[in-house]
Formats: structure tokens, C-alpha cells, sequence
């Protein structure tokens, strides 16, 4: 059985950083864009890098916000797919982890 306790401030503490980087990349997409045109090509690049990230840490926020539900509800560490304990070094490296080895990798 999971550390519980353990796992929802990892969780807690790991969503609170995501969304801080998340707010901040919010922050530099919402500046104005430059005027001089060579300096706004650079800037849409570094536009569209900073969207693949922000949607990057939002699919992550929506892992950890599930996980701390899946402890409010009693469910966390088993696989919301099978029913299995998901082994413990699984949920110390991904605490977030909702699939036990096994489903998330295909079987």
C-alpha cells in the first residue's frame, strides 16, 4: 500500500511548480510582438516552443490533479485500467502514475 501522505505532497508540490512554469509561459506568450519583422520571426518560433511546452505541463497538471483525486477517492495506486497494484518504485519515480507496468506498456 502507497505512502499516501508521502505521495499527495510530491503531488502537491509537483503541481504547484508546473503551475508556476505554466503561468509564466502564459506571461511571456501574452507580450506584444516586436516590431522590427526579423525580431518577431524569432519571437513566433520561440512562440511556438513555448505552446508545445505549455501544453506539455498542462497535460502533466491533469495528471497530478487526477492522482490526488485517485487518493481522495481510496484508488490511488491501483491501475485505473486493470485493477492491480501498481508496484511502489513505479509511483516513487512517477507518483502521478495511473497504469500499473504492465498496461502502460501495452499489455
Amino acid at each position: 500500500m502507497p505512502d499516501t501522505d508521502q505521495a499527495r505532497r510530491r503531488l502537491e508540490d509537483r503541481l504547484a511548480e508546473m503551475e508556476d512554469r505554466l503561468s509564466r509561459i502564459e506571461r511571456d506568450l501574452a507580450e506584444p510582438p516586436e516590431a522590427d519583422s526579423s525580431e518577431r520571426a524569432v519571437q513566433m518560433e520561440d512562440d511556438e516552443a513555448l505552446e508545445g511546452q505549455a501544453a506539455v505541463i498542462s497535460s502533466e497538471i491533469a495528471s497530478i490533479r487526477r492522482a490526488l483525486e485517485r487518493i481522495d477517492e481510496g484508488t490511488y495506486g491501483e491501475c485505473v485500467k486493470c485493477g492491480e497494484e501498481i508496484a511502489e518504485g513505479r509511483l516513487q519515480a512517477r507518483p502521478e502514475a495511473a497504469l500499473c507496468i504492465a498496461c502502460a506498456s501495452g499489455g
